[in-house]
């Protein structure tokens, strides 16, 4: 019998899925093959939030495969290694996956390909399934990548992009191949009380809830922090459960402003993987070197520790903190304030923040994540790179009556929305009243000593 297997990765699902459809198409069966890759454990990436989401993500899959007749083939060890075994097992010639964007996932793509040719096998690589446009569909005439995402997003706007595929209606798969039994999430702990539940059909559920009733309105309302209006498809699109392909050309059939703001942000998920495709060393270095010379983490330990467990005594900056430890989530404007106030107003080097975002985040992953506190740090692809934002000025502009603070920061549940975002101004009694720290440092002497380490003053 002609056999294929199909390698899933950050894609797990079965709609719009393109290398499936080709397997498909190709051979008579197919062997639908998730590997936990033990490199991707040692790395530290396997975080306790994104180890269940994914646990609820691979039971969904295995379920929609069941329902056209097959299943789910799960293997835990080096990818290459468990990919051979079972296109030996079952006599496959083909293997088909998704591209990657990192070093890592290139480097692997390298090993399988070498791996499976010596044994008289082909592997495809697709594009487009993990990010809407592949890396490098768009480039400027003088480097390998858009530096500025202004002109990428020109590009990217009239770039054709593939048709969406629909779900399979069959799915046969060998009797002869055998599987691990599936993770749980029941058997993890240290999970985030409020984290989400993963799925294509939790996320297939979302985006039909989001088209209905959240797009209209979310050029006017993503960056209100209470009314968090947001989609929260991040860590569907992490996991691929959803395409960003389908999104992008859901959102357009939609129409109106809030589904163009939306567009933009899958672009700027986009931007971010062609940078990494094209510098994967952005992973931990500089994209672009200011020269800082950041704090020690030794000298700074206390104020990392305080940011960390939201105690900075900026309720913005704690309630978002706290939203983090809670959900495994965080609304996109607080991750910009959070990771501002660490980087520029404690100048604690950003690879400090971006690591404990990806302890926490079910959505963390290396492009979007790095990158964007890159971005924010002034040492990526931000124009301006000297920007600070300020806290407290931010909060009373996107959580102007302290509804946000007060949902993650109880302490100050008792507080207006004219004080709960500056609770040092209180006086006597009413200060005391209150079980909350003085912030851990002025925003003035903060603002100064980052002027003073960029050479400003």
């Amino acid at each position: 019998m002609n056999v294929s297997v199909v390698l899933f990765t950050s894609d797990l699902r079965l709609h719009d899925h393109p290398p499936l459809h080709a397997a498909l198409d190709d051979a008579r069966a197919v062997v639908p093959l998730f590997v936990r890759d033990r490199a991707v454990d040692e790395a530290g990436f396997a975080a306790p939030n994104r180890l269940a989401f994914l646990a609820d993500c691979l039971r969904d899959l295995d379920a929609g495969l069941r329902e056209r007749g097959g299943r789910l083939v799960f293997r835990s060890g080096d990818l290459v290694d468990e990919v051979c075994k079972v296109a030996a097992e079952t006599d496959a010639d083909e293997v088909h996956m998704a591209a990657g964007v990192t070093s890592y996932a290139q480097r692997r793509e390298q090993r399988l390909r070498s791996a499976l040719e010596a044994e008289g096998r082909r592997l495809h690589v697709h594009d487009e399934v993990v990010t809407a446009l592949a890396p490098g569909a768009v480039a400027p005439a003088s480097s390998d990548h858009f530096a500025v995402f202004t002109p990428y997003f020109r590009r990217w706007e009239r770039h054709h992009q593939r048709h969406v595929l629909g779900a399979p209606r069959a799915v046969p798969v060998p009797e002869n191949v055998g599987s691990e039994r599936l993770p749980e999430r029941a058997e993890l702990s240290g999970l985030s009380e409020g984290l989400a539940t993963g799925g294509e059909r939790e996320g297939r559920k979302r985006l039909t809830a989001w088209l209905r009733n959240g797009i209209a309105q979310y050029e006017e309302r993503h960056d209100d922090l209470a009314g968090d209006a947001t989609s929260h498809f991040s860590p569907h699109i992490h996991f691929g459960t959803l395409s960003a392909v389908e999104l992008v050309h859901r959102a357009r059939q939609t129409g109106g402003p809030g589904a163009d703001a939306f567009v933009r942000q899958l672009a700027w998920r986009d931007f971010h993987h062609q940078v990494l495709a094209a510098r994967p060393g952005v992973s931990t270095a500089d994209y672009r070197t200011r020269h800082d010379r950041w704090r020690s983490q030794a000298e700074a330990r206390q104020e990392i520790e305080d940011w960390k467990e939201g105690r900075t005594g900026y309720p913005v900056v704690d309630a978002a903190m706290r939203q983090l430890r809670h959900e495994g989530w965080m609304h996109n404007r607080g991750r910009l304030l959070t990771a501002s106030f660490l980087a520029k107003t404690l100048y604690v080097d950003w690879r400090v923040g971006a690591r404990h975002f990806l302890d926490l985040l079910v959505d963390g992953d290396v492009a979007n994540n790095q990158l964007n506190w890159q971005w924010v740090a002034g040492t990526g692809t931000d124009t301006r790179p000297n920007r600070v934002l300020n806290p407290v000025l931010q909060a009373k502009r996107y959580d102007p009556d302290g509804a946000y603070v007060r949902r993650w920061v109880p302490e100050l549940a008792g507080l207006d929305g004219a004080s709960v975002h500056e609770p040092w101004k209180l006086q006597g009694l009413e200060r005391a009243a209150y079980d909350y720290p003085d912030p851990i440092v002025e925003l003035s002497e903060g603002l100064a000593r980052f002027k003073r380490a960029r050479g400003r003053e």
